[in-house]
């Protein structure tokens, strides 16, 4: 099978963008893994299948798939790279797009300076809904993690986010603690495991190893996560610079049941044509 596709980076996380519109695509989980495989496929952190809307008060359908072939809910760059195609695609002309995830409607936008802000909804601390096994809600929790135990905050943006603070973001075991927190016993569906950095009340530094693909560049629902765990804790303002490996990221909320915003570039890298069986 011949398929056509789009490479996208939204701050350095990657992705292999699919037209699902034009063309019914149903690709089975070790198809996804060739496609993101960097040596024997195109290579990236997700697969984004854009398709039609399936209700009348959406624009479109985004699915998204790890590198691992798994389907997960929500992804925040991948969210901004699919304002930038469906329009460079010409399948919508509109600037602001409702658009369903499995974690529910998004609506992101695309702004005159050609960047991409995206409400990415109200963040989720309670345990079970996370879903995050606890005796309570406390923001700050203990985890042990191999032979150390650490400080985590846990929260939802859609996904599960476990936050910890590092006092160098540089020297975090991101490679070694990263997968064990991925895969503990507390999180039933694994975790995004964010190492961040705060350098002052408006700016932090983060480092996310993502279910499923690993440590990424950027990680736009880590970026929110970390954001709100950040301002939650008293150590952060309402609007945040978030510096991350792969490029930068202006995350807002302002408390309570609010949606976080998100806000951060969208690039075409090229187009291409792969043969998958």
């Amino acid at each position: 099978m011949k398929l056509q596709f789009t490479k996208m980076q939204g701050a350095g996380n990657d992705f292999v963008v699919l037209d699902g519109v034009s063309r019914h695509l149903a690709l089975k989980p070790q198809q996804l893994r060739r496609l993101a495989d960097r040596h024997f496929g195109i290579g990236c952190d997700q697969i984004l299948l854009v398709e039609p809307a399936r209700t009348a008060d959406t624009d479109f359908r985004y699915r998204i798939f790890n590198a691992d072939g798994g389907e997960v809910e929500q992804c925040g760059n991948g969210a901004r790279c699919f304002v930038r195609f469906v329009r460079e695609r010409g399948l919508t002309t509109k600037h602001e797009i409702r658009v369903e995830t499995a974690a529910g409607v998004i609506m992101p936008r695309m702004e005159a300076d050609g960047e991409v802000t995206v409400n990415m909804g109200a963040p989720v601390f309670e345990a079970r809904r996370i879903p995050f096994i606890a005796d309570s809600d406390a923001l700050v929790q203990s985890l042990e993690v191999g032979d150390a135990t650490v400080e985590i905050s846990a929260v939802s943006m859609g996904n599960p986010h476990a936050v910890q603070l590092v006092a160098d973001v540089d020297a975090a075991p991101v490679s070694t603690q990263g997968p064990l927190i991925e895969h503990h016993a507390r999180f039933p569906e694994r975790v995004n495991a964010g190492f961040m950095q705060v350098q002052d009340r408006g700016r932090i530094r983060l480092r996310v190893y993502e279910r499923g693909a690993g440590e990424t560049l950027a990680c736009g629902t880590g970026a929110c996560a970390a954001v709100v765990v950040g301002i939650r804790r008293g150590l952060l303002d309402g609007s945040v610079h978030v510096s991350t490996r792969g490029g930068d990221l202006t995350i807002r909320w302002e408390g309570a049941d609010n949606p976080v915003w998100m806000t951060g570039p969208a690039v075409t890298v090229f187009q291409g044509e792969i043969e998958i069986d």
